[in-house]
């Protein structure tokens, strides 16, 4: 009773911050720009209340993450310092989804790989005019990106489950959101790119702790 009390006072945290978070990027940037931290700082607190025993590779990409939140924070002053935090927090989302797979064939990872190597080739075609010495970091990142996509396909191609979907979901729009930064930074700069890449990070940051609670409470 008590944990499932603790539970639910971290998710009522999240939501406030979330609630707040987006606030802020409507009205006041102020606000904003102080919650941004707490988003990721409210979901190791959720994670860690609800398993019994903590994964320590997905509380590493949570702490990339909030470096990443927190660097970003300051745009191109430190995007690069972002971008890399971010790349290790995909890099440690990689390993945790790989230990879940099976044995698989070169042909299913180039079969499940094509959707993300189009999407990804897309963006780097619509932005590169506005990339100039962030190409090749861009690039590098968006490989680690698709990787994580094509390898959580294969993940619930392989097990059909909730939490598979949920972790396929996360990496998808995960990517959105990335490529939504991506062209926000690099093709056209609009406010509503804003509200819309925090709104698809928050859940796909969501979705991948849903995953690691129902996969570390087993």
């Amino acid at each position: 009773m008590i944990k499932k009390t603790k539970i639910l006072s971290a998710s009522i945290l999240f939501l406030l911050i979330i609630v707040l978070h987006i606030t802020g990027l409507l009205v006041d940037n102020t606000l904003a720009f102080f919650t941004k931290p707490f988003i990721t700082i409210s979901l190791v607190v959720l994670y860690l209340i609800s398993v019994k025993k903590a994964n320590f590779w997905y509380v590493s990409a949570l702490f990339f993450s909030f470096w990443g939140d927190t660097f970003l924070l300051f745009k191109q002053d430190f995007f690069l310092f972002g971008l890399v935090s971010f790349l290790m927090a995909h890099i440690l989302y990689i390993k945790i989804s790989a230990n879940y797979l099976k044995m698989i064939s070169p042909s299913k990872i180039l079969g499940a790989s094509i959707p993300f190597i189009i999407a990804f080739g897309s963006i780097i075609y619509l932005i590169k005019d506005g990339l100039t010495e962030m190409l090749i970091p861009v690039i590098i990142y968006g490989i680690i990106i698709s990787t994580f996509g094509t390898i959580a396909l294969i993940n619930y191609s392989q097990e059909k489950s909730t939490e598979n979907l949920w972790l396929l979901l996360g990496a998808i729009i995960f990517i959105i959101s990335d490529s939504l930064l991506a062209i926000n930074m690099f093709y056209e700069a609009k406010s509503i790119y804003g509200v819309s890449i925090m709104i698809t990070y928050i859940v796909a940051q969501y979705l991948i702790c849903k995953v690691m609670i129902v996969k570390d409470s087993n």
